[in-house]
């Protein structure tokens, strides 16, 4: 299926696999874009060096185009855009709006410009920029999220802009690419459609809880981080809702030792990157930490399994989704539907018109 996304990023089917933390590594996003797909690794949970050792062990699994994911507002941004260039990497996709200097930087070396948004003003404003295309992400989505329905927002965001618009947040199948299509998207991203595969090197537990989980077992909290941020609900969702502005704050001061020694990230650089993410939100100490932070929570359930000190990111489509296909299967399996979806829309055009 040729779309103006497919043209743009060279691959061979309208399909994004988003960039999660401690989710997207080397190897999903490699089978990602063995089947036909664009695959993006996440870059935030990895150091500088990290990030150069997983993209070029992209490259030995394939020949085919993917992406790296990074934060626009990092403090080493620039270091993560230079190993982005000089890697060849084909596209560069950001959860904040990168800057329009930066913007041209990549676009000069050749890098297709891919920002994720959540209202049409951020589409508009990064469009101006130079962005070469953008992924919009609904309500439906895992991770942090907006109040706004997919099939609300992808319309303006088509409406508002000349550059392909790329839906997120509740897709999951084919039925879903050809109504993201009708509305005028150029392909469909899905995140946690791509952790619950076996080429997602998530463990077999934390899958077990998403396979479990139903629509209503899914939920939005600011309890995390301040901000609006889509997830199972655990034990962990549940002490935080509860717990006391002074308990939070020893919590986090305690996951975030976790993360610095980790990272390598000083004290003072993770309070910026947590003030960064404020967006001019009034956050409480506790809760800038955590925002500092998050990355360590996901590891804990992403990683090392520990579903009851982590959180788990999810969409909602997670309450419907019970099987874990390869990422080929997958790929396959959503082409399919969508073409017997659009045979049959085809036919009911073709049918007689009464009298």
């Amino acid at each position: 299926m040729e779309t103006a996304l497919t043209r743009l990023v060279g691959v061979r089917h309208p399909l994004v696999q988003t960039g999660m933390g401690w989710v997207a590594g080397p190897r999903l996003v490699s089978a990602t874009a063995n089947a036909g797909a664009l695959g993006i690794l996440a870059s935030a949970t990895m150091t500088v060096e990290q990030l150069r050792q997983a993209v070029r062990e992209v490259k030995s699994r394939t020949g085919a185009p993917f992406g790296v994911n990074l934060r626009a507002d990092a403090g080493d941004a620039r270091d993560r855009v230079r190993i982005i260039i000089d890697e060849g990497v084909k596209v560069a996709s950001f959860a904040l709006a990168p800057s329009r200097e930066l913007i041209a930087e990549l676009k000069d070396a050749g890098v297709v410009v891919v920002p994720s948004v959540g209202a049409r003003r951020h589409a508009e404003k990064v469009a101006a920029w130079g962005a070469d295309a953008v992924i919009v992400q609904g309500g439906e989505g895992g991770g942090h999220t907006g109040d706004v329905a997919t099939t609300v927002l992808l319309p303006q965001v088509v409406d508002a802009v000349d550059i392909p618009v790329v839906a997120a947040g509740g897709f999951h199948d084919g039925r879903g690419l050809v109504a993201a299509l009708a509305h005028g998207a150029a392909g469909i991203a899905m995140g946690t459609r791509f952790l619950l595969t076996s080429d997602s090197t998530v463990p077999d537990a934390v899958k077990a809880k998403y396979l479990a989980a139903t629509v209503k077992d899914i939920t939005v909290t600011t309890a995390v981080d301040g901000l609006p941020h889509r997830m199972l609900r655990s034990e962990l969702v549940e002490a935080l809702e509860r717990s006391g502005r002074t308990r939070a704050l020893a919590q986090a001061v305690v996951r975030a030792a976790g993360f610095k020694k980790i990272s390598g990230l000083t004290w003072s650089q993770m309070v910026r990157d947590g003030l960064a993410m404020k967006h001019g939100k009034s956050l409480s100490w506790s809760q800038v930490l955590l925002a500092a932070n998050t990355p360590m929570l996901l590891k804990a359930s992403m990683v090392d399994g520990r579903t009851d000190l982590g959180v788990m990111a999810s969409g909602q489509v997670a309450g419907v989704i019970d099987d874990l296909p390869s990422c080929a299967d997958l790929v396959a399996r959503v082409m399919a539907e969508a073409d017997t979806t659009l045979t049959q829309l085809h036919a009911l055009h073709a049918l007689p018109t009464p009298g």
